[in-house]
């Protein structure tokens, strides 16, 4: 998969970048039925609301074969090497809940400030993907995206680890007025297998989902392979050392992959 130059002029101009139902519904459907048993488990890369709903699911692509089949998916790689004009490893893999009534907020961020932070990134030369396995709604907790916030470099930040059950490097309320009276604010809605890239700067963060409708989506982080992190603070589930670049699977693993388990079952 290749992008074309309007869509590289949107990403470079705004910070983000769709792609609608990139994954069909038979890949999605095994990956949100993985994403569900998963959540049942007990284990440390599994982080849960204060309430005890599943808030993330860290390195799911380490010990489980679908989502280790989309982590080097070609609809996925392809487009961000494009972008990044090199190869890349996989620096974080999770699988966010947002559950239906209990998913809870997360905090106006940028990703890039806690991978600098607390891993030692060199440069923001790692990429976001958000991968769709339930329609998101504007109802049920969306990503919430400033355009255009991504030129502003890194942004001066606190560390908040009172709000939720997950510490996060958050801005402040008037830095995020200025820089949506800026650039606005749009939701990142769409069916299920929508794929979304977003740099790393790019200023997002989404609201609590009161509604009965779950949104699970896939959040991968691909850095480039020589902006590998120096230093890194956190559990390597969290902040993977594995540097290797990552090899394409053929574009139709997923498919077979989710056909096997049809058939075994």
């Amino acid at each position: 998969m290749t992008l074309t130059p309007q869509q590289l002029q949107h990403f470079e101009r705004e910070g983000w970048l769709m792609l609608p139902e990139l994954f069909a519904e038979e890949e999605v459907a095994v990956l949100r039925a993985e994403a569900e048993a998963i959540y049942r488990e007990s284990r440390p890369e599994i982080w849960r609301e204060k309430s005890g709903a599943p808030r993330t699911a860290f390195a799911a692509h380490l010990y489980n074969e679908a989502f280790g089949i989309l982590g080097a998916h070609p609809r996925m790689i392809r487009p961000v090497e494009q972008v990044m004009g090199e190869k890349l490893y996989m620096y974080q893999y999770k699988v966010n809940a947002k559950a239906k009534f209990d998913g809870d907020v997360w905090q106006w961020h940028q990703d890039y400030g806690t991978w600098a932070r607390d891993d030692g990134m060199p440069e923001p030369r790692a990429m976001n993907i958000a991968v769709f396995l339930d329609e998101v709604l504007p109802i049920n907790g969306p990503l919430l995206l400033i355009p255009r916030s991504h030129r502003h470099g890194v942004l001066a930040a606190g560390h908040d680890k009172a709000t939720t059950s997950y510490p996060l490097w958050t801005l402040d309320h008037a830095t995020v007025e200025r820089l949506a009276h800026e650039g606005g604010i749009v939701a990142a809605t769409g069916k299920p297998g929508t794929m979304l890239m977003f740099h790393g700067n790019l200023v997002h963060g989404s609201a609590g989902n009161i509604t009965p409708y779950p949104r699970k989506i896939v959040y991968l982080t691909l850095n480039a392979v020589s902006n590998f992190i120096r230093k890194p603070t956190r559990a390597e589930w969290i902040a993977h050392r594995d540097f290797r670049p990552i090899e394409p699977v053929a574009d139709d693993a997923l498919l077979a992959y989710a056909r096997r388990r049809k058939a075994a079952a």
